[in-house]
């Protein structure tokens, strides 16, 4: 497990290499301030109204060439979703829309919010706002992979986990390795998803969780962290939202033209999302806080009835 002192050491080198690639884009820096630090570090390059993501926890299956790619088109939907008068966090206008690599590290430039600290909104009015950003990513023109950061996240996290009990358990680890077979074929292609779920449509979406990834400010809330936009059924961004989220995204998406979540694609997705959370153990060498922070997912995960066969077609995944 990383130390304190080397995650520090880790923390101080991304806000140095912010500095320096903000500077070299003529951006003024005096004092750069860290915002948030735990898969990136968030840096704000005061007094300039910039904002650096700098990602630092990152899967072993994720390199700079990759996370090149991810990165443009997070920040191309991004821009796109502000012209047309989305609240979004956009891209900063004082720098070109490009990452920017520096020091080992791939960073993004955003413009600088003034959010509410500890806000919460009601599950309700969030599902509504995810529907409002669904009917306006249907448009979107640009290519999106179908979804991303499930092949091959999961199994090489699966892997990176063998032989680490104080991690996951064996049992559980096979376990998951066996949930894993079920759900590859699903998933493996967009044609292979439509055929497991007749009727179900696909469309660009956020990717991951929208509905917690929006930022309250004084003035309204925005949409945030793109980072995971792609092609998908609209349950992927609907995962863990409860009767009440649901009911009140089926009743905005009606009015939007969108159809209603299907029940089984969403208890489909919301398994497989647990699954993801099991890999995500395989980081936390780099973040150790992921132990104690996944442990409520990994226990409901636990208590949840293993996903066999009958998922797919028609079948009700359980819970």
């Amino acid at each position: 497990m990383i130390t304190d002192e080397e995650r520090a050491a880790r923390t101080a080198r991304a806000v140095a290499a912010a500095v320096s690639a903000g500077r070299d884009l003529g951006v003024t820096v005096d004092e750069p301030e860290v915002l948030y630090d735990v898969f990136s570090v968030i840096v704000r390059l005061a007094p300039s109204p910039v904002v650096v993501r700098v990602p630092t926890v990152l899967p072993r299956t994720t390199t700079l060439e990759t996370q090149l790619i991810d990165q443009r088109r997070e920040l191309a939907v991004a821009a796109w979703l502000g012209e047309r008068g989305l609240p979004v966090v956009k891209p900063s206008p004082l720098v070109p829309a490009e990452p920017v690599q520096r020091d080992g590290f791939s960073m993004t430039f955003w413009e600088y919010i003034e959010f509410v600290e500890d806000a919460n909104l009601a599950v309700a009015y969030s599902a509504g706002l995810v529907a409002k950003l669904h009917a306006a990513l249907r448009d979107y023109p640009g290519e999106l992979a179908f979804l991303t950061g499930l092949d091959p996240f999961i199994p090489d996290g699966l892997a990176q986990l063998e032989g680490r009990p104080e991690l996951l358990d064996p049992a559980d680890l096979d376990r998951a390795r066996r949930e894993w077979e079920v759900f590859r074929p699903l998933l493996a292609s967009e044609e292979a998803f439509t055929k497991a779920f007749p009727g179900v449509t696909v469309q660009p979406i956020h990717g991951d969780a929208p509905g917690y990834n929006l930022i309250v400010t004084t003035e309204g809330d925005l949409y945030a962290d793109f980072e995971l936009v792609n092609r998908g059924p609209i349950e992927r961004d609907l995962a863990f939202n409860g009767p009440e989220g649901i009911e009140a995204y089926n009743a905005a998406a009606e009015k939007l033209g969108l159809r209603k979540a299907d029940d089984g694609v969403l208890r489909t997705l919301e398994a497989v999302s647990l699954l993801q959370l099991v890999a995500c153990l395989s980081m936390a060498p780099d973040l150790p806080m992921l132990v104690d922070g996944l442990k409520p997912m990994i226990d409901q995960w636990r208590e949840t009835p293993f996903a066999g066969a009958g998922v797919g077609s028609q079948a009700k995944p359980a819970r």
